[in-house]
């Protein structure tokens, strides 16, 4: 990989937030909010070099607002059709999705993206 190419990291808000049962159902737009700062404050733990962090949200967590380093990205419709164009528009580049959805992962990886579990940025 180019050292100065950012590493694009497209984090799925609503899977990594869905993967622990910590009452986020009942506020869907705050859980969003609390995984964007933690992202913010954390970055990609065990990831060297630059890195460029979009949370992709949907639904009920739209309108949550992007923070110095964390992009935000409200789908339109379907927050997994929004991670996977987001993918192919980013040929060329080194990408890493964080989801454990199976099928969105199939996705990415077909169209050359790495993955990753929600337990690499959740803490």
């Amino acid at each position: 990989m180019d050292d100065h190419i950012a590493l694009l990291v497209i984090v799925d808000a609503a899977n990594v937030v869905g993967s622990v049962p910590d009452g986020w159902w009942r506020d869907r737009r705050g859980a969003a909010e609390r995984l964007r700062d933690r992202l913010a404050a954390g970055g990609l733990p065990g990831r060297s070099g630059p890195v460029e962090i979009v949370l992709v949200v949907e639904g009920a967590a739209r309108g949550v607002r992007p923070v110095p380093g964390v992009r935000v990205e409200a789908a339109p419709g379907s927050g997994d059709d929004r991670v996977v164009e987001l993918v192919a528009g980013a040929v060329g580049r080194p990408r890493l999705v964080v989801t454990a959805d199976r099928e969105l992962r199939r996705r990415v990886t077909e169209l050359g993206a790495e993955v990753t579990g929600p337990r690499s940025v959740r803490g």
